[in-house]
């Protein structure tokens, strides 16, 4: 049977005082057989509390105390599904999603997630519609051994509240110092073992990994760059000899931090690109050898990954990369979700947001390139 949504009704501690009493309407409770007046169980993410029920002639409600809407971090008007399992007595309303995201800022009672923000917005949105619930937590909230956590959900404004261990934990984190503290780690250990909470994105894939992934798919092959870990010298001047230009990217990097672009110039001296804040910091060399000598450092320090550059199309001077979103869907069929482009910032030569880089749509931005359809050309 599918779930049945409802909408949380909250009454003060009149109903009980320990939240042992609920209020279902009369046609939900027949639709799923649940029965009135005997011990149940009520669970919402990891949160069990043993109830009867009481039944009510308002149409599409469940109606709980507010003592146990205060403990579960549940919020007046929340839209979510229902289920009774009759082989364990129990009803189940979310499912709950935690989303674990690398920072709040406190100082932006409207944006406290920054860029992120519109994103958080759309995801409860959506879990609205669907009827789960789902609040936001930084590695700052999570306790090892914690059987709640505290989290930032949406009611018209975004407030904090305590939240049991929920059904799913999405992480976001954006950052791998963050995603690998001890914290958080031990955390995500506690609710997978004691909770059975699953895990979406469980862990960033490194460059090396995804690159070696999509080699094995032949049908693949063809529209990769070739891209290899940059172990020492010799595979630097092996790239740089059948490639005009090449990225150095740190194989553990996001966000467009750490590229590095090495160019080679027609009179054989080369010159690198730096990403930062502001743009690119620019460096030449008189040979790859100085080049690969000063770099070297970065290099011992951080794994680079070494892949062949492409010539992109551009917009005003600036390149432009497209996105797609590809997921899998309840049959096990991947589809794609949407396509974005990605155009550069004003002197930089990577599309990341966090860099300059603004999105667009893939027809706006072939429009604005000059050309009718993209066409990847291998530099």
């Amino acid at each position: 049977m599918k779930r049945t949504k409802v909408k949380i009704q909250i009454l003060n501690a009149s109903i009980s005082s320990d939240g042992s009493v609920i209020s279902l309407s009369d046609s939900i409770a027949k639709k799923w057989r649940i029965p009135y007046h005997q011990p149940l169980q009520l669970r919402f993410g990891s949160a069990r509390q043993e109830v009867s029920v009481a039944p009510t002639s308002r149409a599409g409600v469940l109606r709980v105390s507010d003592g146990l809407a205060a403990r579960w971090g549940l919020s007046g008007g929340d839209q979510l599904c229902l289920q009774y399992k009759p082989g364990t007595r129990t009803i189940q309303i979310g499912p709950l999603i935690g989303v674990m995201v690398s920072r709040v800022s406190s100082g932006s009672p409207d944006k406290p997630f920054g860029a992120s923000t519109a994103f958080c917005h759309e995801l409860t949105e959506a879990c609205r519609t669907y009827g789960a619930a789902v609040f936001f937590c930084t590695p700052d909230d999570l306790e090892s051994q914690s059987d709640t956590v505290n989290g930032w959900h949406y009611t018209g404004r975004w407030r904090k509240t305590r939240f049991p261990i929920p059904h799913l934990l999405y992480n976001r984190l954006t950052s791998r110092r963050l995603e690998n503290r001890a914290n958080v780690q031990q955390f995500v250990q506690h609710a997978r073992t004691r909770h059975n909470t699953m895990m979406f994105n469980e862990k960033y894939l490194d460059k090396t990994e995804v690159f070696d992934a999509l080699r094995k798919e032949a049908g693949l092959q063809i529209y990769l760059p070739e891209s290899h870990l940059l172990r020492n010298y010799q595979r630097l001047k092996s790239m740089c000899a059948k490639y005009q230009a090449v990225f150095l990217k740190p194989v553990t990097g996001s966000l467009g931090k750490g590229i590095i672009r090495v160019k080679r110039m027609p009179d054989g001296s080369y010159v690198c690109h730096f990403t930062n804040l502001g743009g690119a910091r620019k460096q030449s060399f008189s040979s790859l050898a100085r080049l690969f000598a000063s770099i070297s450092g970065k290099v011992k320090k951080v794994r680079y990954q070494v892949q062949q550059g492409l010539d992109l199309l551009s917009v005003d001077g600036r390149p432009v990369d497209f996105r797609a979103l590809v997921q899998r869907g309840d049959k096990g069929q991947w589809g794609i979700t949407s396509i974005v482009a990605r155009i550069a910032g004003n002197h930089h030569f990577v599309s990341n947001l966090a860099r300059g880089g603004s999105l667009t749509t893939v027809r706006d931005a072939l429009a604005r390139s000059g050309t009718a359809r993209g066409v990847r050309r291998t530099a």
